[in-house]
């Protein structure tokens, strides 16, 4: 039986917390191709005075593995100084370019509608499982304004581990925390583009929502594991369905 919390007033008291929906960002919610690799390139140099020979496979990875291949391909030692100071950089470059953001891509279809009809529902959480560092997920989302429904303060991040499924460790444990009741497997949603996502969900027992907006296809997600596959998240009340179970 689902744990009642006490949630605002404005909710009416208590009510049942059954979903923890946790979306990636790239890909799944907007497309910002590119952008990645230009910014690592500009912090590389500031910091390290490098040239930024190789860019990485960014999809479905975490910042912090992102920055470790990096550093040890451009023969740089990967000590947490170093990664702390790109990090510091690649903040720097985001605030600067948050002005003109919306310029270098665009919101992907139904993110705004998905977003604000769970925002509807009063057993819902929304918060983020990304490779993105925290600055840098609320700087793309604002961009678009699609940050007005998500929880950023019980997201898992890019920076906390190169190994993805830590991230839903983390944000499940401060969603628990913060909302008095224990977020059990069969009550987190994972919505992202690539098979990292899906394999992600599936070490947590979770439910994996593929949405091929990315880079893989609609097959490709379904054989990576995923239970539900969308070709976007443009049918609000199939998305909304799916996500609340």
């Amino acid at each position: 039986m689902p744990t009642l919390v006490e949630l605002p007033s404005r909710y009416g008291g208590l009510v049942t917390t059954r979903r923890l929906v946790l979306w990636d960002i790239d890909l799944t919610l907007v497309d910002l191709r590119g952008l990645g690799g230009d910014w690592y390139a500009e912090a590389l140099a500031a910091v390290a005075d490098v040239t930024l020979r190789k860019v990485p496979s960014f999809p479905g990875r975490t910042e912090r593995a992102i920055t470790l291949e990096i550093l040890r391909g451009h023969g740089l030692e990967p000590s947490e100084e170093t990664i702390r100071r790109l990090w510091r950089e690649l903040v720097a470059i985001s605030t600067r370019a948050l002005p003109t953001l919306a310029r270098r891509g665009h919101a992907l279809p139904g993110t705004a509608a998905a977003l604000t009809a769970l925002a509807g529902r009063e057993e819902v959480v929304q918060s983020l499982v990304t490779g993105n560092l925290p600055e840098i997920a609320r700087h793309k989302l604002s961009a678009f304004d699609l940050d007005e429904h998500i929880d950023f303060a019980i997201g898992g991040y890019g920076s906390l581990s190169a190994h993805r499924p830590d991230l839903v460790t983390h944000a499940a444990e401060l969603a628990t925390a913060k909302h008095g009741t224990t977020f059990t497997s069969d009550a987190v949603v994972i919505v992202g583009d690539t098979p990292h996502d899906v394999a992600a969900a599936r070490e947590h027992g979770a439910l994996a929502v593929g949405v091929a907006t990315g880079r893989h296809t609609e097959e490709e997600l379904r054989a990576s594991g995923a239970d539900v596959v969308f070709r976007d998240l443009s049918d609000t009340a199939a998305v909304v369905a799916a996500l609340t179970g």
